[in-house]
């Protein structure tokens, strides 16, 4: 979306770009936003909640206040669900928020004027995430789904780039989100040998709980340490994976 906004295929230009980085995010997706950075006419603002969710699950073991993941808990040997997820609003949807009030000029814990728009907010969800399109929370923020409205679906989008000479990205995703696919596990575990080794050590690190639960966690539903899970040869060939589940919102835009 922002490389179409760059070659005028969508209108109007944006003031710049935010990410929000949750410091979790796999290495290629860093090297990619570096090398869009440089493509783009218009500035790519970085935000992150305090030290990022990363940190934030390293902290909440030695029992600071945890943020709350969606990890998988054990319970007697057996799957008991997994815990509440605030980790989208807290470490992407907040610190993008907080970056637009600094570039309206709202002041910390001043009031937008009631009923007026300050800032459009473009996000990059395909025609085949309609689902996750969510209106803003907060009412001086409107936002809006190019993609979505030129009914443009995955596919659409790398053929785009394909089309243009870009090489194709890599999808957005903390390393150890649990909503992965076997596919997608499989693929970070095969050709991302690094940001699995990051996986790994905050499966390692969850085992015996963080603040708030004494559970077992785990990263992968079949309650075993991600690094001995034999993912699923169907998923990851590719195939549909009934668990392929995936953030709402802003996660990953």
């Amino acid at each position: 979306m922002a490389l179409m906004f760059a070659e005028g295929d969508l209108t109007p230009m944006p003031d710049c770009a935010v990410f929000a980085d949750t410091g979790g995010e796999p290495r290629y997706v860093y090297d990619w936003l570096t090398w869009l950075e440089h493509k783009l006419p218009f500035p790519v603002h970085r935000v992150m909640w305090k030290d990022g969710l990363t940190a934030n699950i390293k902290k909440s073991i030695a029992g600071q206040r945890f943020a709350g993941a969606p990890f998988y808990t054990e319970s007697d040997g057996k799957r008991e669900g997994q815990l509440r997820r605030q980790c989208t609003r807290e470490f992407k949807v907040q610190p993008i928020t907080q970056k637009l009030r600094q570039m309206v000029g709202l002041e910390p814990r001043q009031r937008a004027p009631k009923g007026d728009i300050l800032a459009m907010q473009y996000i990059g969800i395909s025609y085949d995430e309609v689902s996750r399109m969510r209106s803003s929370r907060s009412p001086w923020i409107h936002h809006e789904w190019p993609l979505v409205e030129f009914k443009m679906h995955r596919q659409d989008c790398l053929d785009w780039m394909k089309s243009r000479g870009y090489p194709e990205p890599g999808r957005s995703a903390c390393v150890y989100c649990p909503y992965h696919s076997d596919r997608e596990w499989y693929d970070l575990k095969t050709n991302h040998p690094e940001s699995f080794a990051d996986a790994v050590e905050i499966d390692q690190l969850i085992r015996g709980g963080v603040r708030g639960t004494t559970q077992r966690l785990y990263l992968h539903r079949k309650l075993l340490p991600i690094d001995e899970v034999k993912f699923d040869t169907a998923a990851a060939a590719g195939q549909t994976d009934m668990f392929n589940e995936e953030c709402e919102g802003m996660c990953g835009v």
